[in-house]
């Protein structure tokens, strides 16, 4: 998410890995992972360059998609060589792995919250992340938290991750023999969630901010496009009329984002067009946040290709290492832009300072 602290490492010390990958993907989930981290820091001028101030997605469609393309291609090959126990197996010690670092992403980030509003004696830190509850109630709240139910803010994403991947060995199983069917089945959970409203619980209150049984669908294309749903687009990806609808989707995306900076723009939005988009749903990974995705997908794909030499050089090593090491990084992002938020507001929010802490 913070590529930085990497930039600063000789490139001995976390070298690119490269066989057999396409460090399309690597680069642009490092890159998310840093758009997510300046999205986290709030009044942070330098996050009006993230894509969510410009489209209808923003960086966790890119992250989810690329780790259900890569989950394929990792486990994919695994699941047709050794089977599916072996694989399997494989998979949930991987979401072992996750669970752990999110507790203790979670103690340590709790420890920085409460430190800093304590030593600073300014409660709103505590409200603004989330945590009344837990210092309310710690015995209850640190259960629910270990049941992915309490989640502090910035910190929904590695829960959605945790189940996905939980569930992915038999989507992986089907994929490989059905991927038709498998891609219909996502599709057809998507349309049911928005039908029925499903979605998981959380503590004390409410449903799960990213809800896993609609953003299901971005993480099982990413894996049916990675076990030859990309190779069956290729026609579709390098037709002019798919550019050209990819290019005036994200137009008018953007225009309709300038009307939440200018109100003055929204005159000339037809009412009918108002009732018919609004409101944009991030919860339930609303349509044209899909879409939009999409769009960016097709663009990307087209004028950037998997050969790139540009993706071998030294000027993307570190966001390409970041996408390599995508659970520390994000862990890293989330502690490092709370921290950024409080030299914000305790020591200078002047734009100097801004741009020293999101560089």
């Amino acid at each position: 998410m913070h590529p930085s602290p990497l930039e600063r490492s000789p490139p001995m010390h976390a070298p690119v890995v490269t066989t057999g990958r396409d460090l399309r993907l690597d680069l642009f989930r490092g890159l998310a992972l840093w758009l997510i981290f300046l999205d986290h820091i709030p009044s942070n001028v330098v996050a009006w360059g993230t894509i969510r101030n410009y489209g209808f997605s923003d960086a966790t469609e890119i992250f989810v998609f690329v780790s259900g393309y890569t989950a394929a291609f990792v486990y994919g090959k695994e699941m047709r060589e050794r089977g599916f126990m072996i694989a399997g197996a494989h998979i949930l010690r991987r979401v072992w792995q996750i669970y752990v670092a999110h507790v203790f992403l979670f103690a340590i980030y709790l420890a920085e919250i409460s430190y800093v509003a304590t030593s600073f004696e300014n409660p709103l830190y505590a409200e603004e992340m989330n945590i009344l509850d837990f210092l309310k109630q710690p015995e209850v709240t640190i259960v629910q938290a270990l049941l992915l139910k309490f989640k502090p803010a910035n910190m929904d994403i590695l829960p959605l991750y945790i189940v996905l991947l939980l569930l992915f060995p038999p989507i992986l199983r089907l994929l490989q023999f059905r991927a038709s069917l498998a891609l219909g089945a996502s599709v057809l959970l998507y349309v049911l969630t928005w039908e029925f409203n499903w979605n998981l619980p959380s503590y004390p209150s409410g449903h799960w901010y990213f809800n896993p049984f609609a953003w299901q669908l971005l993480f099982v294309f990413g894996a049916w496009c990675a076990l030859g749903g990309a190779q069956r687009l290729g026609a579709v990806l390098q037709s002019r009329i798919t550019l050209g609808v990819a290019v005036a989707y994200l137009l008018f995306a953007f225009v309709i984002t300038l009307t939440w900076y200018l109100p003055g723009m929204g005159q000339y939005v037809p009412h009918w067009l108002e009732q018919l988009i609004y409101p944009i749903d991030k919860v339930n990974l609303d349509a044209l946040r899909f879409a939009h995705f999409l769009a960016l997908a097709v663009v990307t794909v087209r004028f950037i290709p998997r050969e790139w030499p540009v993706l071998k050089s030294r000027w993307l090593w570190a966001p390409i290492v970041c996408g390599q090491h995508s659970l520390e990084i994000f862990c890293l992002g989330v502690f490092l832009s709370f921290a950024a938020h409080f030299a914000m507001v305790e020591i200078s929010g002047a734009i100097w300072m801004q741009l020293l802490l999101s560089a």
